[in-house]
């Protein structure tokens, strides 16, 4: 008995210390990892940013064509403070009160669509979390009878693709309610088609490929009616055949030639998007995958050390833009996730690309080094000089999008 305690006795002191270590390497392989935070720590700490604010985020400008920016992105966007949420008072592209008499049928107005891309990822990750309390909570933000009080203009990607929130809150379970204000939007959008077939709200402007998308993809997840597939589909060809350029990025716009990074973001996330959902048999099927995949392959030569992209993707001295690379690592991460890219090559880039954005997340959620609104340049200055803010909606978007597409694979 002597002899058998003579040789327990140290492993009694050796197991706690040994269970101690194996502790501490887990901690640390966990921190090695993420970085400064785990998927799941970023994307609730994002969701209690969006629900502390009191009101939304809402747009109104007056449709000029060539006054309007592509991506979304307007000079009136530059206007809206990190973080805060924009009056909803007529605003005419410089911020100032618009003049009387305009007609109104050439006003976009409704919540804004970063609001909505915001909800759209909190509603998923919450999903994804299986966290029932925060799913209620964001029902509660969005309800039916709260946010169809506000007009919505219904005319413009900008303002029809809010109905993605409502969808996706009617897919988690939140009630019918969302499905028939979801698929207002949706049906609205293909309401008097083109001849040949497309929306009348095509633009060929690069951040469309994300605005109409996912709005029409959300209705395919819903009614499982494939007609919202093949019309996504016959416009994402038609924007790749036309917009990308042979690097495999796309230029801001015509008047933009430059490969502005979140205006590619917006590219980037909606073909991924589309890719989810798109059946192999589609006759657009292969054009989308090899547009998708020569994107893919620019933007992983253009990454940077610190695993984020540029203001412009290729001018290393730009500075990082985190809403961008926030989309950049979405993208990357479905097509691991979905098969469409080698885990072995964008596996890393994801990696590091998290741990990247990972630093410029604040502790109150709101995310730094975000481009404001911008405009299309003939003059690069004009991209290297924007001001950055945190806490803009872009960028805590996109954010939870990326955040979801590691939790929920």
């Amino acid at each position: 008995m002597k002899a058998y305690w003579r040789i327990k006795g140290p492993l009694l002191f050796v197991l706690p210390a040994l269970f101690i270590g194996l502790a501490v390497l887990s901690c640390c392989s966990r921190t090695d990892e993420w970085g400064r935070y785990s998927p799941q720590e970023a994307g609730r700490l994002v969701i209690e940013e969006l629900l502390s604010r009191t009101e939304f985020m809402m747009l109104l400008y007056q449709e000029q064509g060539a006054n309007l920016e592509s991506g979304s992105e307007q000079e009136q966007g530059a206007n809206l403070e990190s973080g805060s949420e924009q009056k909803q008072e007529a605003e005419s592209e410089s911020g100032s009160e618009q003049e009387p008499g305009i007609n109104e049928n050439s006003l976009v107005f409704g919540i804004h669509y970063a609001e909505a891309c915001a909800g759209f990822g909190a509603v998923r990750l919450a999903d994804a979390l299986k966290d029932s309390a925060l799913l209620e909570r964001l029902a509660q933000r969005y309800a039916v009878e709260r946010t169809d009080t506000i007009p919505n203009s219904a005319n413009h990607v900008d303002v029809n693709v809010y109905g993605i929130l409502p969808l996706e809150l009617y897919r988690v379970g939140t009630g019918e309610a969302f499905r028939e204000q979801g698929m207002r939007y949706a049906d609205g959008q293909w309401e008097d088609p083109l001849p040949g077939g497309m929306t009348r709200q095509v633009r060929f402007w690069i951040d469309d490929i994300w605005m109409i998308a996912s709005l029409q993809i959300q209705a395919y997840r819903v009614t499982g009616e494939a007609e919202y597939l093949e019309r996504t589909a016959r416009v994402a060809a038609a924007y790749l055949d036309k917009l990308q350029q042979p690097n495999g990025l796309f230029y801001h716009g015509t008047d933009g030639p430059f490969f502005w990074g979140r205006g590619n973001g917006w590219v980037a996330s909606g073909l991924a998007e589309l890719l989810t959902e798109l059946p192999q048999s589609d006759p657009h099927y292969s054009a989308i995958l090899e547009g998708y995949s020569r994107m893919m392959k620019a933007l992983l030569r253009h990454q940077g050390e610190d695993g984020l992209w540029g203001q412009l993707i290729d001018h290393p001295e730009s500075f990082r833009e985190t809403s961008g690379s926030a989309m950049f690592g979405y993208a990357m991460q479905v097509g691991v996730n979905r098969g469409l890219l080698p885990r072995r090559l964008y596996g890393r880039a994801v990696e590091r690309a998290w741990k990247g954005l990972g630093k410029y997340l604040n502790e109150d959620g709101t995310l730094r080094e975000v481009c404001v609104g911008t405009g299309q340049s003939t003059d690069i200055n004009h991209y290297l000089t924007r001001p950055r803010v945190a806490g803009d909606l872009h960028g805590q978007a996109p954010l939870l999008w990326f955040a979801y597409s590691l939790i929920a694979p």
